[in-house]
């Protein structure tokens, strides 16, 4: 599951997502394991075909309207996406998400990127420039000076991939087109996670503004990157709990746990930084309506 087995694999995780949804995984072209190197002659996609393509995954399983998850550029497409298919996207969960063109700074980072993949493939120090994006330097300077099962599981999921494939969707990334003028136009529920170490933190908070606090929800996770599932995947529960409840969706009571004094210290919520008014039943999307009631009293 790439991005997604630290959040998925979660134990608190199930009762609220398994128990609720069919999930579907949707990889770039040539991503999935065991894949094949695109030949040279394949034109290259654009964000656009990317979009597309989601549309036609949910056409091969007979989807009708779903709820979108996805990390970075993932989330990019996902959003264009439900731009696009509007009638076909419930909600969006975004993770990092970037939404303007890359800056001049960006491009030619993925620029040097590109031509380490395609003259050296996954070599050593492409690995760290990728992990150094995903990963907050808490989680990559370990104490004990190993890695963690995080970046290992990290590396070994890379070292699986074709560089030539990797290279080919880094391309259609690094030509994205600026979102800004239409996210006022996205009118589902929106949930912005995004690591307080991120270097996407800034165009995640600068889309979260755009699409406006009526229909979008930012959550910033402390000492965190880029990939919040893996780093931080407790931190996540507890605002995408409440953001499926405006929805309709509830957590398994068999798998629910409290603690016995009421707070627990390592609760979802301890590691991330979430203004009050942020979890407003207004800014999570639930609804609520004034309930009536009645009361014989005896004088």
């Amino acid at each position: 599951m790439s991005c997604f087995q630290g959040l998925f694999v979660c134990p608190d995780a199930a009762s609220l997502l398994l128990h609720n949804f069919c999930i579907y995984h949707i990889d770039a072209p040539g991503h999935e394991l065991g894949a094949n190197v695109i030949s040279s002659d394949v034109p290259l996609l654009s964000v656009d075909d990317l979009a597309d393509q989601v549309a036609e995954v949910l056409d091969f399983f007979g989807l009708k309207r779903v709820l979108c998850l996805g990390v970075t550029a993932g989330a990019y497409i996902l959003t264009l996406f439900a731009m696009k298919y509007k009638e076909r996207v419930l909600g969006l969960i975004l993770v990092s998400p970037v939404c303007k063109s890359p800056t001049w700074a960006e491009w030619l980072y993925n620029k040097v990127l590109m031509n380490l993949l395609y003259f050296y493939g996954m070599c050593g120090i492409l690995k760290e420039c990728l992990l150094q994006r995903y990963f907050s330097k808490e989680l990559r300077s370990s104490v004990h000076g190993t890695e963690s099962e995080i970046i290992q599981a990290c590396l070994k999921l890379l070292d699986e991939r074709q560089s030539l494939n990797v290279m080919r969707f880094l391309e259609a990334i690094n030509k994205r087109h600026d979102l800004t003028d239409d996210l006022k136009k996205l009118h589902c529920k929106t949930l912005i996670f995004v690591g307080e170490s991120s270097p996407f933190r800034t165009e995640s908070v600068h889309m979260s503004a755009k699409i406006g606090r009526k229909n979008c929800t930012l959550v910033e996770v402390k000492a965190c990157g880029s990939l919040v599932t893996e780093e931080h995947p407790l931190a996540m529960l507890v605002p995408i709990e409440f953001f499926l409840m405006g929805f309709g969706f509830h957590r398994q009571p068999h798998f629910a746990t409290s603690s016995s004094n009421g707070s627990n210290p390592s609760s979802p919520s301890s590691h991330s930084c979430i203004a009050p008014e942020l979890l407003s039943p207004e800014g999570l999307g639930i609804k609520l309506k004034p309930i009536k009631t009645r009361a014989d009293i005896e004088i």
